[in-house]
């Protein structure tokens, strides 16, 4: 068997840690003797085992000489677990594939180095793109220290969000709102504005499991959050981020607003303000330094267009349903004052096409002379 064999193997294992070891990467290891697996493993949960001691706990046989498989390059520093790099070295294995180097600063090549050192052969860059791309989300916040952006949004195929009075449920069929919740299990937070929040009452969870829903934050500049809502009544259970901006919150009335939303358990995240609305840069910026990866944005066209200006976004889910609304006044996924001639309009690249049983899934992501951080495949 080939090595592209072995570390398809090892991919498809990296990917079970999916919403559930962030903000680790997720990895996967698979270990080979005399062309037969004697033993494989994934991280399964953020501070436990990495894959490669999963792999080698797993082994039904001698590892001394074997080859191992990993999509990741071998951690080499004490962290929630010793680093990996020692557990290969005693196992005596001989040879360690590596999909793509570690960017963390904490290895970045020394766990490779490390085991040369030691006499062990490391083959690099073995289904790179693909490695790279199952943890776009680590490898984007590891370069720019902000989250992967990705938005969501259901239109009609006329381009509409809603009808000319706001109605908007639903747009798309169930089973394009089940695929919906897959999606959110997938990304470490949940972004919406706070007037969806008013106008929807969202509850925004994984709602299969609601100790896997992401981490639910809010653009509410003027913490107009109502204490009645679907969000604020799981404040408590589910971790929510309420973003607003500095000149309010020094307010009397911000500053009372800002007690009785955190005791209602919210955690309020005060951003600096930019031309009369909250800093979305600085925004994103404070979101990664909380250690936040990926974003899932789920807004109306206010919140789409204010992030897209930004260029904040890499990535787009567009579910399109065969509806037509017309009207002037309906919303389309985003708003503003748009732009004056065709050639500044922004270019996406489109990646998959998803049928349902009525609706259709586009996906996009941003071409690279938009000047995306792109690491998905």
């Amino acid at each position: 068997m080939t090595h592209e064999y072995y570390m398809k193997i090892a991919l498809k294992l990296a990917i079970k840690g999916l919403g559930r070891v962030a903000p680790n990467p997720m990895v996967g290891a698979v270990i080979v003797r005399e062309n037969k697996i004697i033993g494989q493993g994934y991280h399964e949960k953020y501070g436990g085992p990495h894959a490669e001691i999963n792999a080698l706990s797993a082994c039904i046989s001698e590892t001394e000489g074997a080859t191992l498989y990993v999509n990741l390059e071998p951690c080499c520093h004490y962290g929630k677990t010793p680093p990996c790099t020692e557990a290969i070295i005693k196992s005596g294995i001989k040879c360690v594939v590596v999909g793509i180097r570690d960017p963390n600063p904490k290895v970045s090549g020394r766990g490779i180095e490390i085991l040369r050192e030691h006499g062990v052969e490391v083959i690099e860059a073995i289904l790179s793109e693909k490695c790279m791309a199952i943890n776009r989300f680590f490898l984007h916040h590891m370069k720019t220290k902000m989250p992967y952006v990705a938005m969501k949004y259901a239109m009609t195929v006329d381009g509409k969000i809603a009808t000319k009075t706001g109605e908007s449920k639903w747009i798309s069929g169930e089973d394009s709102r089940a695929y919906v919740q897959q999606l959110r299990k997938q990304f470490q937070g949940i972004m919406v504005g706070i007037g969806t929040v008013i106008e929807d009452d969202p509850l925004l969870t994984y709602r299969l499991d609601l100790t896997q829903s992401p981490i639910r934050i809010i653009c509410d500049s003027r913490l107009r959050m109502p204490l009645t809502s679907h969000i604020a009544q799981t404040a408590q259970a589910i971790k929510t981020f309420l973003v607003c901006e500095s000149d309010y919150i020094e307010t009397n009335e911000g500053v009372l607003k800002r007690e009785a939303l955190e005791n209602q358990g919210f955690y309020v995240l005060v951003i600096p303000s930019k031309e009369g609305h909250i800093d979305l840069k600085v925004m994103m910026e404070s979101l990664g330094a909380l250690g936040i990866q990926s974003l899932l944005i789920e807004g109306g066209s206010t919140l789409n267009d204010a992030v897209l200006r930004e260029q904040l976004v890499q990535y787009l889910y567009a579910f399109v349903a065969p509806k037509i609304l017309g009207g002037k006044g309906a919303l389309t996924p985003v708003g503003g004052i748009g732009v004056d001639a065709m050639d500044e309009a922004k270019r996406l690249e489109l990646v998959k096409i998803k049928p349902f049983e009525d609706d259709v899934l586009l996906e996009y992501r941003f071409e690279k002379g938009d000047k995306r951080c792109l690491l998905e495949s």
